[in-house]
């Protein structure tokens, strides 16, 4: 297993999958090329067809340096969330830059994992699929160096996942967090209480091991008003207060919360705890235009020197109807762009600069169309597009393009993303 803890072979080998129809990135002059001799034409952006997810190569740099030396600062672990991108050759390079793992959230998206040979993985949720967790004791017990780590947040799913491991002849130990929720917010155990129950029951458990304890502040908090963040610290106190009454079955025990929004607070409230504090952000590799733009730790003073994440995903639709004074109509919708956490946001005419679009808006997607209003633009005319949540725009592409400069005129495109979703 290479020290990065991905097999850097199997991800190399992604460069010699012919491109074809089944890309809707793909221009049909790349019919047939492999990715690497497309990413060797250095095509460029002009070739390529509309509506067109791209990414950024010197803002995904960026954000992968900023984002390691920021945690290696604090003295936690990163294990980014795998699934905002799904993507192993951007797994290799967080990987690469120092994460001790990636996290997941689905037994799918493991299995794409481990046949990318990541070594260390864990599991944001509890596994319950008596299918899935038989695959699961298959790969612990033929690979000695695969670690994993899972949830719980009750007894029942406790019993559940013995019962489906003993019935699975499962030879190593399955490790364990408990899961910590808060009122209104998504799973996890509500008390104290609960939580105690639920270690002695993973401690009772023949096929389980009681390795730590984590959970997720970003369900209890949505922006970053003053209410907002005292919620996140008051969740990240009970947390650490439990981990020093739980006793663990391993003198390793994990600590693991924070997403992309509040990872200061993480670090403040649990950075300084006897135990390895894992941080689970995935989103700032591509960080976006609108909620994380608007949310990141970074613009409240979490970097040193004043240094930002940079947003590396844009969009690029094509007027095709100016149809009433004011509106035009694009031709990237639903099907293309997220719209769940904001809609896109106009930002530049290619080859016209920011000029026709200041001021404008779309205020509504369809499925293949957006409405944009009081451009000054004319059909034919292509937008880029800034775009908020990467969790909701990777899936609607299995390969991305990689530009030189998403701000350039005439930017060429330097490398594909495969996405396996």
């Amino acid at each position: 297993m290479p020290v990065t803890g991905i097999d850097t072979t199997a991800v190399d080998a992604l460069d010699g999958e012919p491109l074809d129809w089944r890309f809707k990135a793909i221009p049909a002059s790349a019919q047939g090329m492999t990715v690497a001799q497309a990413r060797d034409a250095r095509l460029p952006l002009d070739d390529f067809g509309t509506p067109l997810l791209t990414l950024d190569g010197g803002a995904l740099d960026h954000n992968v340096r900023l984002m390691a030396d920021w945690v290696s600062a604090t003295g936690m672990e990163l294990a980014p969330h795998g699934k905002t991108t799904m993507a192993p050759a951007l797994w290799r390079r967080q990987l690469d830059a120092g994460a001790w793992g990636i996290t997941l959230a689905t037994f799918p998206q493991l299995r794409v994992a481990r046949a990318f040979g990541v070594r260390r993985l864990l599991l944001a949720g509890a596994p319950l699929d008596p299918a899935g967790l038989a695959w699961l004791a298959g790969e612990l017990d033929g690979d000695p160096e695969f670690a994993f780590v899972c949830w719980a947040d009750s007894v029942r799913s406790v019993e559940l996942m013995a019962e489906a491991l003993h019935l699975a002849r499962a030879q190593r130990r399955v490790d364990v967090c408990v899961e910590l929720g808060g009122p209104n917010g998504r799973t996890g155990v509500r008390d104290d209480g609960e939580a105690r129950a639920v270690a002695d029951a993973i401690r009772a458990a023949p096929s389980l091991r009681l390795a730590g304890i984590g959970g997720y502040e970003g369900a209890l908090a949505h922006d970053a008003s003053a209410e907002s963040l005292d919620a996140v610290d008051a969740y990240l106190r009970r947390l650490a207060n439990l981990h020093g009454r739980l006793a663990y079955e391993t003198d390793d025990p994990v600590v693991t919360a924070g997403g992309s929004a509040f990872f200061d607070q993480v670090a403040e409230v649990l950075g300084g705890l006897d135990a390895r504090v894992v941080l689970r952000s995935g989103a700032y590799l591509v960080h976006d235009d609108g909620f994380y733009q608007d949310i990141t730790p970074f613009d409240r003073g979490a970097g040193a020197g004043g240094e930002h994440l940079r947003p590396a995903m844009h969009a690029w639709g094509r007027v095709v109807s100016a149809p009433e004074p004011a509106l035009a109509l694009l031709d990237v919708g639903r099907r293309d762009v997220p719209f769940d956490s904001g809609l896109p946001r106009p930002q530049l005419v290619r080859g016209k600069g920011a000029g026709p679009v200041e001021g404008a808006r779309v205020t509504a997607l369809n499925d293949q169309h957006a409405f944009l209003r009081d451009a000054s633009v004319e059909p034919g005319d292509i937008v880029r597009l800034g775009l908020s949540h990467p969790c909701t725009a990777f899936d609607k592409w299995t390969l991305i393009p990689v530009v030189d400069d998403a701000a350039a005129e005439h930017p060429v495109v330097t490398d594909y993303i495969r996405t396996y979703f």
